[in-house]
């Protein structure tokens, strides 16, 4: 499937989301239902935030039920001052990006930059962000400073450390000194020994994390390791101005010689993933990245959609802009936490989340519920997120198994364990998704790996709405060639999200015959404050029983249009009774959610010029429920005076049930 055009696209956004079961004041000419509208990292500025309606998480006056108290060492070396402490975009990657702040006051300025709202990091914080996702449960509540120190020896003493860059050092000596060790003895000399009063340390150093700047300062910015210039190079000019870096085999020792930003929150002054390192460090959650830079390629796990992977990159600007200082762009806005990790952090009760047995789904017959958006509690009457266990006779994945070193978007190894449904807005800190809908995904109850070439820990998989090449550049060259993004990069999953409706530029349903699972996204709608509900159905592909399903369809009433286009309205009534399935299905009591049953319509004409055209294909009815399904229809050049088309119900539960209604409509000037 195609997505909808940029151009459409930029029309569209300008209208208003409308739920299939609101008939008035219908559009002419019809527009989707639920359009997708991605919107790639590149193109995003501070503009694309919204906030949460009516909820500020980064106010500092909030206490969380967890706090958690921080203590932030700021050090510099004698070949590298603070980048903050230089003048206005006067070092060599074009930093800082604000007027100098004086070496005495760098730790109060990364605290508050971290803690406290303000202009300079447009009101956004770590605290910020754990209180949005946790609702409260978790945030930073102290990261009190100290320093600056300096420490004893050069950057690259510490920097060329890693990733096979030992020997390419300005004296000839073999780098490998470990910077925590160094940092926390002349933190330790100057306040005494204070760090088990903390439950973690933020280490500031001065200078670049390399995962920020290896690519645009190596390969984005020089056509090849020999035209880096001088002052790019190593200060010993006989020696390569370039050095091996983690994922390809060159970039400029400058940007080679800084150090990776680590685990145990060791961050340079362009990180913005301190978050995802707290993600480690307090919750104990692992990686769900790839390595999207070498062969064979594998596609990334959750991408843009989770903290965890390279959601942590999220932020105006996108992955090239992680080098700017202070960190304000690419990595300042990551993604929220998918549901899996939700649940696994405490952040949502389970009684939040609809969990359902898909044996269970074999016999009770499909599951109606609506979700709500992520970034905030689920509204009255509506869930956090689904959940699906793959429980049964082993093995519970039942994927057939797909050859990673054939197939780059392969899973891996077919151990998942349950399938969740989640809504992502661009509110909050998902202001900085790329797109709104339904997220679809395999997840883990324990991290492993995925096997295979290239494997990665892997503990959620995305299910792609659109698996095909995205076919966007990812950068251009010094020479003008463009280079486009690999089927690995994570921004891949960019247009991953199921949309409801007809020709929204995505699809409204997904199917995994070999678990037996079927997942309609049925339709959206809007409450007051705009937060986006969706309501989602799941049924098995195949029953232990036949269920019998009874309902009616009704042709429109209205036999005649004026002008040359209209809508006329069918009615759809589930005329069967309540499923009365066993209360001790699933995982919860779920009878509230087992009487719908779920259709799917289709329209045709045999009048070549005429268009007649639904909005949306799939309904759910409880019993006694009808639902009014508008078709346009339009004779716009066609010479005759009427139309005739059919419009065809069927039953996806029940493959007896079947109804088609045949509709002839008059136009008049």
């Amino acid at each position: 499937m195609k997505r909808v055009s940029f151009a459409v696209l930029a029309l569209i956004m300008l209208q208003p989301l409308f739920s299939q079961s609101d008939n008035k004041n219908l559009p002419i000419p019809p527009r989707p239902v639920d359009p997708q509208i991605v919107k790639d990292q590149d193109e995003m500025t501070w503009d694309d935030y919204r906030p949460i309606p009516g909820k500020n998480w980064a106010d500092p006056t909030l206490v969380p039920q967890r706090k958690f108290r921080m203590a932030l060492v700021a050090v510099d070396f004698p070949d590298q001052p603070f980048v903050i402490t230089l003048p206005k975009k006067s070092d060599l990657f074009g930093n800082p990006q604000i007027d100098p702040v004086k070496r005495q006051d760098v730790p109060e300025f990364y605290s508050d930059f971290w803690l406290k709202p303000s202009a300079v990091n447009h009101g956004q914080t770590i605290n910020g962000y754990w209180m949005e996702q946790s609702r409260g449960k978790f945030g930073i509540t102290d990261l009190e400073p100290f320093g600056p120190y300096r420490m004893p020896y050069n950057l690259w003493e510490y920097g060329l450390n890693e990733y096979r860059q030992n020997n390419s050092t300005p004296d000839g000596t073999v780098a490998g000194k470990r910077m925590e060790p160094h940092v926390d003895s002349l933190w330790k000399a100057d306040a005494g020994d204070v760090k088990s009063q903390y439950d973690a340390v933020l280490r500031i150093y001065a200078g670049y994390d390399e995962t920020g700047v290896w690519q645009e300062f190596g390969e984005m910015k020089f056509l090849s390791r020999e035209d880096i210039p001088a002052e790019w190079g190593n200060p010993d000019t006989a020696k390569p101005r370039w050095v091996p870096t983690r994922y390809v085999p060159w970039t400029s020792w400058k940007a080679g010689q800084m150090q990776w930003g680590l685990s145990s929150i060791r961050q340079g002054e362009n990180s913005g993933t301190i978050t995802h390192e707290l993600g480690h460090y307090a919750f104990d959650i692992g990686d769900n990245n790839n390595n999207p830079y070498v062969q064979p390629y594998r596609r990334a796990g959750s991408g843009p959609w989770d903290m965890m992977d390279r959601g942590s990159f999220n932020g105006p600007g996108g992955p090239h802009m992680r080098w700017v200082v202070p960190a304000t762009m690419g990595a300042s806005m990551p993604a929220g936490l998918m549901l899996r990790n939700r649940l696994l952090n405490g952040f949502i009760r389970k009684n939040e989340v609809l969990t359902l047995s898909r044996e269970d789904l074999a016999v009770s017959g499909p599951v109606v519920a609506e979700v709500t958006a992520r970034e905030v509690d689920p509204l009255p009457g509506t869930f956090a997120g689904i959940i699906v266990r793959l429980d049964g006779p082993e093995p519970h994945d039942r994927t057939p198994v797909d050859d990673p070193s054939v197939n780059p978007v392969s899973p891996g190894i077919p151990d998942y364990d349950f399938y969740s449904l989640e809504v992502v807005q661009r509110i909050g800190y998902d202001s900085f998704c790329p797109d709104n809908g339904v997220l679809i995904a395999k997840n883990k109850d324990k991290e492993s790996r995925n096997g295979g070439p290239n494997q990665f820990n892997c503990f959620n998989w995305v299910i792609d709405a659109h698996p095909e090449d995205i076919n966007m550049v990812d950068y251009i060259r010094p020479d003008g060639q463009k280079v486009m993004r690999t089927i690995a990069d994570y921004r891949q999953l960019n247009d991953a999200l199921f949309h409801a409706g007809l020709n929204s530029g995505s699809s409204f349903e997904f199917a995994d015959s070999a678990n037996n699972l079927h997942f309609y996204i049925i339709d959206i709608r809007k409450n007051e404050n705009g937060i986006i509900v969706y309501k989602a159905g799941i049924r098995p592909i195949k029953s232990n029983e036949t269920l019998k399903r009874e309902f009616a369809l009704m042709p429109p009433v209205q036999k005649k249009l004026k002008g040359e286009n209209g809508y006329v309205l069918f009615t759809l009534k589930n005329t069967g009774e309540p499923a009365g399935s066993d209360p001790s299905l699933h995982f919860q009591n779920t009878l509230r959610w087992l009487n719908s049953d779920i259709y799917r319509l289709s329209i045709n004409t045999d009048y070549a010029n005429g268009k007649v055209q639904l909005l949306n294909s799939i309904v759910a009815l409880e019993p006694g429920e009808s639902r009014e399904i508008p078709v346009y229809v339009s004779v716009s050049g066609y010479k005759g005076k009427k139309i005739r088309f059919f419009l065809t119900a069927r039953s996806e539960t029940d493959p007896n049930a079947i109804i088609i209604k045949k509709a002839v409509i008059q136009f008049r000037k």
